[in-house]
């Protein structure tokens, strides 16, 4: 199928689509890539999550979209804005993978994982089910969100296409 309608998410970006547009992001590695839709008047957003909490930003001034804790609730007031009802919403997501073997414990080289975790935390926070994940392991990623069917596309070189 070809698409003109694709609206690229970079890393440490957030965008809202609708109409039937596809959000895509590319190297989701340990970054999370989130969904979040709302059926009913078929507004999608998606973030590119890079690291859990900007308690960890070291500048005053950050881009938010960059950590979880802060681009999901501008997602979702930026998805409102655009006339989608927050109690509607759903979410998928993906990435949040370990891409390195570390000998140590550390919590702090677990990326992908508390990637995962911080952005469970902001969907219940904000009572947003999560349908469906395709996180963890130790591979790369690229997805497509399609704002009219509500669909999630991963490919991977080691696991090839997957529809959540």
């Amino acid at each position: 199928m070809i698409v003109d309608n694709v609206v690229k998410v970079g890393m440490a970006d957030l965008k809202v689509a609708a109409g039937g547009a596809i959000l895509k992001t590319t190297g989701l590695g340990s970054c999370v890539g989130l969904t979040l839709f709302d059926e009913r008047c078929k507004v999608a957003g998606m973030v590119h999550v890079m690291l859990p909490t900007s308690e960890i930003a070291r500048e005053a001034s950050f881009n938010i979209a960059k950590y979880a804790d802060t681009s999901i609730p501008h997602l979702i007031e930026l998805m409102r804005q655009e006339g989608a009802e927050p109690a509607r919403f759903v979410a998928k997501m993906a990435g949040g993978a370990q891409m390195f073997a570390f000998t140590t414990g550390s919590d702090t080289m677990r990326i992908g994982p508390r990637n995962v975790e911080s952005c469970k935390r902001m969907l219940q926070r904000f009572n947003i089910p999560l349908l469906s994940e395709d996180t963890g392991l130790n591979y790369g990623r690229t997805v497509e969100f399609n704002s009219m069917s509500g669909m999630l596309t991963i490919r991977s070189v080691q696991q090839g296409v997957k529809e959540i």
